[in-house]
């Protein structure tokens, strides 16, 4: 195995995610309809997603032959570089099939099972956010040129304004909502974008104090957790753990701790 530049990965990322981007911004049929379901019949794959993915890895590995990748859409190789791209080419696909504008291509790169590289980029806010690792974030948008990004200062829990999700399993979902309910009067607001790599950016760029969600896999989270701790923010799962399946977490410092501690006492982590 062999050292990659980061700045290499981080180049033919945002590469591979504004030619998705354009091509699911520019691309998307009138009569988009669903390709198939996953968990549940509410949980849906366009031809879309799956159009994005192979953009994206046969891009990845016309410059990159010898890398692994797990994809949301099926794409999964071991490699032999020490490199794996984790990949999600629509996160937030029922906003994209209703027409609503949160959802992102998602890419990390992992080196030896550390993740140094991850890019979201936003097309339909003209947006597009990155992180190295130990070098900081950086978003790129339309509007606002290069930015820095940097989570807010931490409110008090009662003001802090925390997103969440939902997941396609009933029950799982009921779940979650008896969560929610319980942890609304705690705080500011909570709000529901439809998008994890969105949500995570917008920890990153202080639009929002927190967020978690349970049941997200590795390529729902994997660029926009290095995002928002690159922007200072503090991430992770149940006491202890990485961001996992069970419960992701990202927060500014001040909020994240409260934070788990609720999430871990109203048990959002299990039905």
């Amino acid at each position: 195995m062999t050292d990659a530049p980061h700045q290499e990965l981080l180049e033919l990322a945002l590469e591979a995610a504004r030619r998705a981007g354009a091509l699911l911004r520019d691309g998307r049929p009138a009569d988009l309809a669903v390709a198939a379901t996953k968990s549940s019949p509410i949980d849906v794959v366009t031809e879309m997603d799956i159009a994005a993915e192979k953009l994206i890895t046969d891009l990845i590995s016309a410059h990159r032959p010898d890398d692994g990748f797990l994809g949301e859409e099926g794409a999964s190789s071991a490699g032999t570089s020490g490199v794996r791209w984790v990949i999600d080419p629509l996160d937030g696909t029922v906003n994209y099939l209703y027409g609503l504008p949160t959802w992102a291509v998602s890419i990390a790169a992992e080196q030896d099972g550390e993740t140094v590289v991850g890019v979201v980029a936003a097309p339909m806010r003209g947006e597009t956010y990155h992180a190295v690792r130990g070098t900081g974030a950086r978003a790129t948008g339309a509007w606002e040129g290069e930015r820095t990004l940097a989570c807010r200062p931490a409110p008090p829990l009662d003001q802090a304004l925390v997103s969440t999700g939902f997941n396609y399993v009933t029950e799982v979902r009921v779940h979650q909502a008896a969560v929610a309910q319980r942890l609304i009067p705690l705080l500011r607001d909570i709000r529901r974008s439809g998008s994890a790599a969105v949500d995570l950016c917008d920890v990153a760029s202080g639009r929002l104090d927190g967020y978690y969600e349970r049941g997200l896999n590795a390529w729902d989270y994997g660029a926009g957790d290095l995002i928002a701790r690159e922007a200072g923010a503090v991430t992770g799962g149940r006491p202890g753990e990485r961001p996992s399946r069970d419960l992701t977490i990202a927060a500014t410092p001040g909020v994240f701790e409260p934070l788990q501690r609720l999430l871990e006492d109203f048990g959002a982590w299990h039905d």
